[in-house]
């Protein structure tokens, strides 16, 4: 890699002239290599650019991908082809690429710190909505946090980024880091007394520009920990998002923006004990049930409204412990749609597991579980499903 592409010498040039080289099948799209781009290819965890090639007439033509081929070039694809030598103006998307340099610049700053802090190698690091650095060493939230305000320190200095091409013997620049054993010309990305380290993506020229620095999540991964964050834009994006959130929440419930944290808490207290008292109610519900409902040829089947999946089965298990009946079947119907039913059945005299294929086939129904309860959904009218279950339990 030679880096002598536009992109790398002005990596906010946004338009350039040059022309078709050469081109190529790729699949159902065209490869155009050019005398010259700004178009950076997908590569070193950064996404490629997007925009557009226009051509003489005025035709503009989407960029789909750029990506380098075997032999280091860059590969431009295109829905259809262009003859050598067609002179294209080429339009980057720089508001997307910007955001990019943003978060790979913050990304160099957050990996440089815990770097210098911990030792900890960037083992992984992805772009996408959120950019994620897989570190070779576990750090806690807390220590997380500290960096994170480290970072934004650094973006608040507006530092120079550098980039530098080191040459043998060069004092100050052989402990950089890197993913990779690197062989031939190396390029480096450096920022005072944060991060020094090999890179082929591009960056913002001062720390300034990327506004601030948000860590989003922490988890343990392969030895090692996972960061999620957000840079620049993205992290303006997020924070608007979480305020409207907290906004909706807090005209939900009538109070003050620092009054959410204690009104949810008190919210989901209330629920809770609510959520206590109905449970209650429900069982004294299920042994009324379980005393006046009758059995009819060996099976109770009991129709009930709006109660949950947890529920039916406690029902149910119920009436099976009762010994009233051979089975035992509760149905209720799904709300806003017609002959469908979620069904629980139990039973200590039948094999439940065994009868469930053909229930299920008869009634349109699926589902399954044990020997003795078997639970799923019936897709059939109420009179049809007793019918079954009674023929099907009583030998009639």
């Amino acid at each position: 890699m030679l880096f002598n592409e536009s992109y790398y010498r002005d990596p906010y040039l946004t338009d350039l002239d040059a022309e078709v080289i050469r081109c190529s099948p790729e699949g159902s799209l065209c490869g155009l290599v050019l005398s010259d781009t700004i178009f950076y290819p997908e590569g070193g965890g950064q996404p490629a650019d997007r925009g557009f090639l226009r051509t003489e007439n005025g035709e503009e033509i989407p960029v789909r991908d750029v990506q380098r081929n075997p032999g280091q070039e860059v590969v431009h694809f295109v829905d259809a082809p262009l003859e050598p030598g067609t002179p294209v103006h080429l339009s980057v998307d720089f508001g997307y690429r910007f955001s990019l340099m943003q978060n790979h610049t913050g990304e160099h700053i957050v990996s440089g710190l815990i770097h210098r802090a911990f030792g900890y190698e960037n083992v992984g690091f992805h772009m996408s909505d959120v950019i994620t650095i897989d570190l070779s060493g576990e750090l806690s939230w807390e220590q997380a946090m500290d960096i994170e305000k480290k970072a934004n320190a650094v973006i608040w200095k507006n530092l120079q980024v550098d980039i530098i091409f080191p040459k043998e013997g060069d004092e100050g620049l052989q402990d950089f880091r890197s993913k990779k054993e690197l062989e031939g010309k190396i390029r480096l990305v450096s920022i005072p007394d944060t991060d020094l380290c090999a890179c082929c993506g591009l960056h913002v020229r001062r720390t300034g520009e990327i506004g601030l620095i948000k860590l989003l999540s922490l988890m343990k991964y392969k030895g090692g920990v996972r960061i999620e964050m957000v840079c620049g834009e993205k992290a303006l994006s997020d924070y608007e998002s979480k305020l409207d959130s907290n906004t909706e929440i807090k005209n939900l419930l009538s109070v003050k923006p620092h009054e959410v944290t204690g009104a949810v808490k008190r919210l989901l207290d209330e629920s809770g004990e609510k959520s206590a008292r109905i449970a209650k109610l429900n069982l004294l519900y299920f042994d009324m049930r379980v005393r006046e409902l009758e059995p009819e040829d060996g099976i109770i089947i009991d129709l009930e409204e709006d109660l949950d999946g947890t529920e039916i089965r406690k029902l149910c298990e119920k009436l099976k412990n009762s010994g009233r009946s051979s089975v035992s079947a509760v149905l209720c119907p799904v709300s806003g749609e017609k002959d469908s039913f979620r069904y629980v059945i139990a039973s200590k005299d039948h094999d439940l597991k065994e009868k469930a294929p053909d229930l299920n086939r008869s009634l349109k129904g699926r589902g399954g579980g044990s020997k003795e309860m078997i639970q799923g959904s019936f897709f059939s009218p109420y009179d049809e499903i007793c019918k079954v279950l009674r023929s099907a339990f009583s030998g009639q």
